[in-house]
């Protein structure tokens, strides 16, 4: 005997209705999908589904045995285009996807766009779930909006959560997400790394799209394990003091079956013209922004995660992807907007709704913008032009940057212009400076592969970068296994390199990373003005022919310091003179040729005492021994300091 179907309980108001036909209803989730009712007079499970061109909807399941003629859901007499029905007897655990029948015919099993749990892929069905949890991060939660603040030190580092650590005894699987909680958690916290930043989480039908060709957009993947067991991760994370950034992807979803596409036998999500509606890159679908319902979609599923999953930013992938209409395209193979310009008007409309939308709910959260070309004021406030996010990868700073690293350092001489030319534009937008995933991938070779020369110069370039990043203005992203210096490029079938660690060369490099970060949380003035035009002074960025880089790093008040120099030669540089504004000592707080981190331990023995001679338009000066491709920071001592390295 199948499970009785009740029409009698709605999942809207007409309330909910009214904003959900002016695009105006974010909190989607708490309406749309399978919803566990308990009570007196019914006990079971409420679906709903948007699918407005159907001519037949019904839910199918193991509870009915996947009978289509059973448990038929009722389309809402208010235009809505939502069908629903509660299901007598459901509970938790059942599987079941929706039968769509389309006004042609044709008949499609789709999963639920809102379900809260997938079957682990390569199974296809939706899982009715009830979340539970009881969170321990409430002291995080009151004050999280320090750490994503734009004077904060921002540390991240980026994570697959398929490929970290796996457990090669048990078949190379990977870690579940409660293993991560207490491996990744001491992990963190041991390297100084202010916040974890994952891939998408959200379940994805292929394994090596890392995510990217995300499904359901309102579930974490069932691979790691159950939704609370990803909220335990959270919660562990927080409670050590660690922000939580996902990756999100609302530029694009796959064309599986089971899936957004053709969702009602029309297409529902996405355009029907392919010159709008799919991506040549990635071979998926775009979504219709210019449609209330998929607007309030994508919104909803931010708001879910910072809402349900405690999420502390949310990182919007290939957001140029979305501006541009002729975005990897030829002529005539993209349609105009009705102005006959490139930008895609509806998507612009749509980011700033989402960032309007995350700004008034979840203040304290941070929106990160993949947007790698100039478009302007992407980090400013939609009230004065600008598309409303927190922070922009600066993918032109990535580029340049490992462009220059690459190069023989006999030939860098011609091309200081990539190191400086990112501070003309510096604090046009808040930025983030990535060393990401997308660096390590598609025969691009490992950061540590990609630096010019012989080994040992490998490694003293890889030092220099991650130093030279560590002080530069924006916040900072370095994916997993660049603090490793793997050798290998990132494989996402087999966990990072771990065994590396026990190479002197390899641990320097975990090291020098920890002390970066400890560095760059405990002087104020390599973090406060990362995004303000205060906060950084170059002293000569134009000594081309020793290719050496001279730069101050303030706080707003001019009385925190850090002195930044950089050889960028393997040539040392012995009494090498440095303009700074005021006198007595300056300690040496980083050398990333110290022996502790695999260097050759050139250094200047503790720090320098500025002489009164006046250099680079300062008072007084330095003479510094600069290490072969190597970074040194400096400090002016306090008083009783300065008196301690008088005294031998």
């Amino acid at each position: 005997m199948h499970p009785s179907v009740r029409h009698d309980i709605p999942a809207f108001t007409q309330y909910d209705i009214f904003l959900f036909k002016a695009g105006n209803h974010f909190a989607l989730y708490d309406k749309l999908g399978a919803h566990v009712l308990r009570g007196d007079s019914f006990s079971g499970v409420r679906f709903a589904v948007w699918a407005p061109n159907a001519d037949s909807v019904s839910v199918v399941g193991d509870f009915n045995g996947w009978d289509p003629r059973a448990t038929p859901l009722t389309l809402r007499w208010d235009q809505s285009g939502v069908w629903e029905g509660a299901v007598e007897g459901v509970r938790p655990g059942a599987l079941y996807k929706y039968r769509i029948i389309a006004k042609d015919g044709s008949v499609r099993d789709k999963a639920d766009p809102f379900a809260f749990r997938c079957e682990v892929p390569p199974r296809t069905a939706s899982v009715v779930h009830e979340h539970c949890f009881e969170w321990g991060d409430d002291e995080w939660m009151r004050g999280r909006g320090r750490s994503t603040a734009v004077s904060a030190p921002l540390s991240i580092y980026e994570v697959h959560p398929g490929s970290w650590r796996r457990v090669p005894d048990e078949g190379n699987r990977s870690l579940s997400y409660r293993e991560m909680a207490e491996q990744l958690t001491g992990y963190v916290l041991e390297n100084g790394f202010t916040a974890v930043e994952f891939l998408p989480v959200m379940e994805h039908p292929f394994f090596g799209s890392w995510g990217y060709q995300t499904l359901s957009y309102f579930a974490p993947s069932g691979r790691f394990g159950t939704p609370e067991d990803f909220m335990f991760l959270v919660d562990a994370l927080h409670r050590a003091g660690i922000a939580v950034i996902l990756d999100w992807v609302p530029s694009h979803f796959p064309v599986d079956s089971h899936g957004l596409a053709r969702f009602d036998g029309t297409c529902l999500f996405e355009h029907e013209d392919s010159r709008e509606g799919f991506h040549p890159d990635w071979k998926s679908y775009i979504f219709n922004y210019g449609r209330n319902e998929v607007r309030e979609f994508l919104v909803s599923s931010a708001c879910f995660w910072c809402e349900r999953f405690h999420a502390d930013g949310i990182r919007v992938d290939a957001v140029a992807s979305m501006l541009y209409r002729d975005y990897s395209r030829n002529a005539g193979e993209w349609i105009p907007n009705r102005y006959g310009g490139r930008e895609n008007l509806e998507a612009i409309s749509f980011l700033r709704a989402l960032s309007e939308t995350l700004s008034n709910r979840f203040p304290d959260a941070a929106l990160f913008a993949e947007e790698s070309t100039d478009w302007p004021m992407v980090t400013r406030p939609v009230a004065v032009g600008g598309l409303g996010f927190r922070y922009k990868w600066n993918m032109g700073w990535m580029h340049d940057t490992l462009a220059y690293m690459a190069r023989d350092p006999v030939h860098r001489r011609f091309h200081q212009n990539e190191l400086t030319f990112g501070l003309l534009y510096a604090f046009s937008e808040n930025f983030c400076l990535p060393l990401s995933h997308d660096e390590v991938v598609h025969c691009k070779g490992s950061l540590l592969g990609r630096m010019a020369g012989d080994d040992w110069r490998k490694f003293a370039n890889l030092r220099l970068l991650l130093a030279y990043q560590f002080t530069q203005p924006g916040k900072k992203l370095l994916f997993m296994g660049g603090e490793l210096a793997q050798r290998a490029e990132w494989n996402h079938d087999a966990q990072l390199d771990w065994d590396l660690l026990r190479y002197p060369s390899h641990d320097g490099v975990r090291k020098l990373v920890a002390d970066l970060n400890r560095l760059y949380r405990g002087v104020p003035a390599l973090h406060e003005g990362d995004c303000r035009p205060w906060g950084f002074e170059w002293i000569d960025c134009s000594d081309t022919d020793q290719s050496i880089l001279a730069y101050i790093r303030k706080t707003e008040d001019g009385a925190g310091m850090a002195l930044v120099v950089l050889n960028f030669t393997p040539e040392p540089r012995i009494g090498y003179r440095v303009g700074v504004a005021s006198g007595g000592f300056w300690r040496e707080v980083l050398n990333t040729d110290s022996s502790i981190y695999g260097g050759s331990g050139m250094g200047n023995m503790g720090g320098s005492r500025a002489d009164e001679l006046p250099f680079h338009g300062r008072p007084f000066s330095l003479s510094l021994t600069l290490p072969p491709l190597g970074a040194v920071v400096f400090v002016p001592a306090p008083w009783s300091e300065e008196g301690a390295a008088d005294r031998p």
